[in-house]
């Protein structure tokens, strides 16, 4: 037959002739799976009858919908083309056929007219790349030859409803290129029936199986207009791991034709569908068909006579990766003190990986002694007053009850060492000994090659290096209060003694100034204009997906479609500004890549300022900087002798120190690139040996594990001068610790979803003392308003972007507000696109208020719960004023 296919016939590797419904179906059937019998009417018979019945042309030209037209749009185009099926004749030939595998499926089920399904199965269905689920149509309990043929010209018809052309516009598909075969299959008189997904959706455990269950035909379970028993299997053992039993007040069942709802009788209400070993037989069968497609399977199953049916599998084209338990409790490791999330906890937004949270607390405790002992003496801390642990895998400043007492009694001490710039504190001791000490340590790392040093070297080199981050962040930490001090000195002299009504406000007299992040922001867009002026070079750019063009900046190859030597100019440039400002951190913990390592993040910002879009900073600057020279001289002229010399004097020593702040920060990363490339030495060499699958499952190591594969000798370097490949270590059969760091992994994504609470244990004498100084605000608001603190003035309305990290700032689009648990200098890339910003963490003296202000757009920072209760797409309005951020309801107004 040239138009139908037997499922026995068939393999997923004709998804052309079947759809991709009946290629998996055939496939299951070919590995033995209990599938109902049935066929396939190919794609070639719905061509003939498009061209038998000459539609073709008709259907492109009623097709051709703006992808941003509305439903409507698609719906009237689709009842203009099903008019047109409607119409058409079934060509001789394909009926013939159709007929006759018929009546072939009803003779071998013992003759007379058997009951079928009449499924869709477009070539662009159930992929792996998209499932297109439930866009076109399924018509049940089909009888008797002439109901099929009718039933097959509907289902036809069906590739071109309405949510099926705008999903497959959305999805860039052009109409001339799908085609629908049908499936044809004989019916399970189900007793039960649902749906089972081979890894959990909530979860994204690929070792759970979750099946949904209920009375009668399936369809409505797809559908989701009954209730389901829910059970959760565990793949392994099949174990019921959970279940929830619902209230099932109907059940589709056949009727005369079709199928119909009813009511299910009352003591099956409550029923469980599927008992434990039921739940596990099925589970069995769904992960006997994932592991036989290779990756997680939706299915659709039937139950009747106690057997199961499969009668359709689909992968899984949207399932998270597999996370742990989301922590509800925070239990401290050490009563007697208390736990703060500040000052370097800020740049920490996340739980800390493994490796970095052993090596960072005693770094950070060696630091932070080191600079107590010398601002308050030797005798201020005792052995165990300080630490940073953590808790639910974030980061937490400890300080024991006695050594904080003690620490806040010499807090007048410590301010006196500060302003008098003792033991290399404050500006002075940053610009003459902390930078250039941290500067001079990278530079005699990075000296030898990463790939000759040993095993232990390289420890002691990622060891020496955060250290020497650390040490360098608490000089950095004594250079923030006297920026911060200077800036509210002067506001406050200037707010209570100097200004008038229409005089600008304090804070602009501190814009203007060029610092780190204004010095990179101004690279790429002077990158974006040199690009500009070769137009074949920048479409090649802005054509290309992000990850093609960072994969050639960092292999070398060509891009596709520039010209060659335009391309090595422009990858020379790129990789200039990636070696000046390429350090910036997102994220302290060396889990997170710099833009040295991965620039993707950066070329969102690059091509907006491709398309001509954004301003000049150079010229923005310069705007700030003659707006606050005119401000400074109107003020000046018109004060009194003292008003004007304590008003210069505070002026010069705030505007001296906002950029220097910033400057300081942007470096805090100096090392970052090196240490990265040092672990993910030793992460191949490791990989290699067959202690890690991967050289990037370094990070989730713990420090004692490096070491003893250090001293076991698995971390050394090959034989042979400059060789980069260890030599492989005999007799491993697969990586030692890739369960342990697949655990580890999922722990951290479940506790990434929490909300860490700032100040531990949560004791309301401790929240009145403390609670103020905390970087973030109230984490239990809730409602149609978060209030934090306004950073930078001005209103604004627009859609929400949440971005977690890096890893998110492709889907920043200009005008939306970008919202973040917290930013750093690194993040300023894309504040060039954000119509306001607003952070968890943060305060008016934070990097995100000051880049904010430069912008001139609003920010409302330390709300404490803006990442949790905002959702990427609603439409708020931030007032940097009031500081406070307002959901949007379209259809109601302001929400109260």
């Amino acid at each position: 037959m040239a138009f139908i296919r037997e499922f026995g016939d068939i393999s997923r590797s004709d998804v052309e002739l079947a759809g991709g419904k009946g290629a998996n179906l055939g496939d299951l059937v070919q590995a033995g799976l209990p599938v109902p019998p049935g066929f396939v009417l190919t794609t070639a018979a719905y061509t003939e009858f498009v061209e038998a019945n000459g539609l073709g042309e008709a259907i492109l030209e009623a097709a051709a919908v703006d992808p941003a037209a509305g439903p409507e749009v698609f719906d009237a185009a689709s009842a203009q083309i099903r008019a047109l099926f409607a119409a058409g004749e079934l060509p001789g030939v394909v009926a013939l056929e159709l007929r006759a595998a018929y009546q072939n499926l009803c003779d071998a089920d013992g003759g007379g007219d058997v009951a079928v399904a009449v499924r869709s199965s477009a070539t662009a269905e159930d992929l792996a790349s998209a499932s297109f689920a439930g866009q076109q149509d399924t018509y049940l309990n089909i009888a008797g030859a002439h109901a099929l043929l009718e039933a097959v010209v509907d289902c036809w018809a069906s590739l071109w409803t309405g949510r099926a052309m705008a999903y497959r516009s959305r999805e860039g598909l052009d109409p001339a290129t799908v085609r629908l075969a049908v499936v044809v299959q004989k019916m399970v008189a189900a007793e039960a029936s649902g749906v089972m997904f081979t890894a959990n959706p909530a979860n994204g455990r690929r070792n759970e199986l979750v099946v949904s269950a209920a009375w009668g035909l399936g369809e409505s379970v797809v559908g989701g207009t009954v209730s389901t028993d829910d059970v959760v299997v565990e793949a392994e053992s099949g174990n019921v791991l959970s279940r929830r039993t619902g209230d099932k007040t109907v059940m589709t069942v056949y009727a005369a034709t079709g199928t119909e709802e009813v009511a299910v009788a009352g003591a099956k209400r409550w029923q469980r569908v599927l008992d434990d070993g039921a739940a596990a037989r099925l589970a069995a069968l769904g992960t006997q068909i994932a592991g036989h497609f290779g990756s997680p399977q939706d299915i659709e199953w039937a139950m009747a006579g106690g057997s199961f049916f499969i009668v359709q599998a689909r992968p899984i084209t949207a399932l998270p990766e597999p996370t742990g338990e989301i922590p509800t409790q925070w239990p401290v490791p050490r009563p007697k003190g208390m736990y703060f999330r500040a000052s370097i906890v800020e740049q920490l937004p996340d739980p800390l990986s493994p490796l970095f949270a052993d090596l960072i607390d005693g770094s950070v405790t060696r630091s932070l002694n080191a600079l107590l002992e010398q601002a308050f003496g030797t005798s201020t801390l005792h052995e165990g007053d300080l630490g940073l642990p953590t808790i639910n895998g974030y980061a937490y400043y400890y300080y024991r009850t006695a050594g904080l007492w003690r620490l806040m009694g010499k807090s007048l001490g410590g301010l006196r060492a500060l302003a008098t710039g003792k033991s290399h504190m404050g500006i002075k001791g940053w610009r003459d000994y902390s930078h250039p000490r941290y500067v001079q340590l990278v530079q005699e790392w990075g000296r030898e090659p990463v790939a000759v040093r040993s095993g232990a070297a390289l420890l002691d080199g990622i060891s020496a290096l955060l250290d020497g981050g650390t040490q360098y962040y608490t000089a950095v930490q004594s250079v923030v209060p006297i920026a911060a001090s200077s800036e509210l000195s002067f506001q406050a002299f200037y707010d209570k003694a100097v200004r008038r009504a229409g005089d600008p406000p304090a804070l602009d007299f501190l814009l203007g100034f060029e610092s780190a992040p204004i010095r990179a922001e101004q690279s790429l867009y002077d990158l974006a204009a040199w690009t500009r002026e070769r137009p074949q070079l920048s479409a090649a750019i802005l054509s290309a997906d992000a990850a093609d063009v960072a994969a050639a900046v960092a292999n070398g190859s060509p891009l596709a479609g520039a010209d060659a030597g335009e391309w090595d100019q422009w990858r020379g440039r790129f990789q200039q500004h990636l070696d000046d400002f390429g350090h910036a951190v997102y994220n302290l913990d060396f889990l997170s890549p710099v833009p040295a390592d991965d620039p993707m993040p950066l070329l969102g910002t690059l091509k907006y300022y491709l398309h001509g879009e954004g301003v000049d900073p150079a010229l923005r600057q310069k705007t700030s900087s003659d707006r606050r020279a005119a401000a400074t001289e109107a003020v000046v002229a018109r004060l009194d002798p003292v008003r004007r010399k304590t008003f210069t004097r505070l002026l010069e020593w705030a505007q001296q120190a906002a950029p220097i702040r910033e400057d300081a920060l942007a470096d805090i990363g100096l090392a970052w690139p090196l240490m990265r490339r040092m672990l993910l030495e030793l992460g191949r060499r490791l990989a290699t040996s067959g202690l890690l699958a991967a050289a990037e499952d370094v990070f989730w190591l713990r420090l004692s594990e490096a070491r003893s594969a250090v001293d076991f000798g698995l971390a050394e370097p090959a034989a042979g001068a400059h060789r980069t490949a260890p030599v492989a270590i005999t007799g491993v059969p697969h990586p030692v610790l890739a369960a342990a760091v697949e655990d580890r992994r999922m722990t951290w994504r479940g506790q990434r979803l929490a909300t860490a609470p700032q100040l531990l244990p949560e004791t309301g004498w401790a929240e009145k003392i403390f609670g103020a100084m905390m970087p973030a605000g109230n984490q239990r608001q809730t409602g149609g308003t978060i209030t934090g603190i306004g950073a930078s003035g001005g209103k604004a309305t627009a859609p929400v972007r949440v971005l977690n990290g890096p890893e998110d700032f492709h889907l920043m689009r200009p005008g939306e507000v970008l919202v973040a648990r917290m930013t750093t200098p690194a993040w300023t890339s894309l504040f060039v696109m954000a119509a306001a910003v607003v952070t968890d963490v943060g305060g008016p003296l934070s990097h995100s208020s000051i880049v904010a202000r430069e912008y001139r757009i609003p920010a409302v920072l330390g709300t404490g719960v803006a990442t949790s209760q905002l959702k990427s797409g609603q439409l708020v309005v931030v007032d940097g004023d009031a500081g406070t951020v307002t959901l949007v309801d379209a259809d109601q107004g302001l929400r109260k």
